[in-house]
C-alpha cells in the first residue's frame, strides 16, 4: 500500500473543496455570488428633487412674499411724502417764526433753532427710510436670504418711525400696519424658501 492511494488508513484523506471560497454552495447555480457576500453597495441616497441634487425651490415668487415687496414699496413711499412734508416746514420755517413773533428774543430763538434741527433730522431719517425700502424692494427677485432678514429688521424700525409719524396725515398708522404685516409675511416658510432657493 501506498500513500496515494484513496482507500489506505495511513493516507492523508481526500481533499474537499471549501465552499465560499470560489466554488458555489450546494444549490447555488455558478455565476451567483454565495450568500453572506451581499449585493451591489447601495449608492448615495437621491433627493426627491432628482439625481441627488436640492429641490429647484419655487420657480415664481410666492404672493405672500410679492405681497410683503409691495407693502415695503408703500413704506418707502410713505417715507418720501414724510420727507416731503418735513422739507416744507424746513423751508418756511423762518417766516412762521418770524409770524410767531420768535425773532428779537434770544431765548425764544434758541429753541426755535432746537425746533428746526429736529426737523431736520427727522426729514433725514425719512430719506434714509426711503432709499433704504426702495434698496431692499429692488432685491426681492435675486436676492438672497439677507434681504429677507434686513426686511424683517427694516420694518421693525418702520413700526417706530411710524409711530413718530402718527399725526402727519395717519401715515403713520399706514406705516405702522404695514411694517407688522411686512414682518409677519416675511417670516413665512413660503417666504424663506424663495430667497433660499439654489441659483444654478
Amino acid at each position: 500500500m501506498s500513500f496515494g492511494e484513496p482507500n489506505s488508513p495511513y493516507g492523508p484523506p481526500p481533499q474537499q473543496p471549501n465552499p465560499g471560497y470560489g466554488y458555489p454552495q450546494q444549490g447555488q447555480p455558478p455565476g451567483v455570488p454565495p450568500q453572506g457576500y451581499g449585493g451591489y453597495p447601495a449608492g448615495p441616497p437621491v433627493h426627491p428633487g432628482g439625481y441627488g441634487y436640492p429641490p429647484a425651490g419655487p420657480a415664481q415668487m410666492p404672493g405672500i412674499t410679492r405681497a410683503a415687496q409691495i407693502m415695503l414699496g408703500v413704506i418707502a413711499l410713505c417715507h418720501i411724502v414724510i420727507a416731503a412734508v418735513y422739507g416744507v416746514a424746513l423751508a418756511d420755517w423762518d417766516q412762521t417764526m418770524l409770524e410767531a413773533g420768535v425773532t428779537g428774543d434770544a431765548e425764544a430763538e434758541r429753541y426755535a433753532d432746537l425746533g428746526k434741527g429736529v426737523v431736520v433730522f427727522f426729514l433725514g431719517l425719512a430719506a434714509v427710510f426711503a432709499i433704504l425700502g426702495l434698496v431692499l424692494l429692488l432685491q426681492y427677485a435675486k436676492g438672497r436670504n439677507g434681504v429677507r432678514v434686513c426686511s424683517i429688521v427694516y420694518a421693525s424700525f418702520a413700526i417706530v418711525s411710524g409711530i413718530f409719524a402718527l399725526g402727519i396725515y395717519l401715515l403713520g398708522l399706514l406705516i405702522l400696519i404695514l411694517a407688522i404685516l411686512v414682518i409677519v409675511f416675511a417670516a413665512k416658510r413660503s417666504s424663506g424658501e424663495w430667497f433660499k432657493r439654489p441659483r444654478y
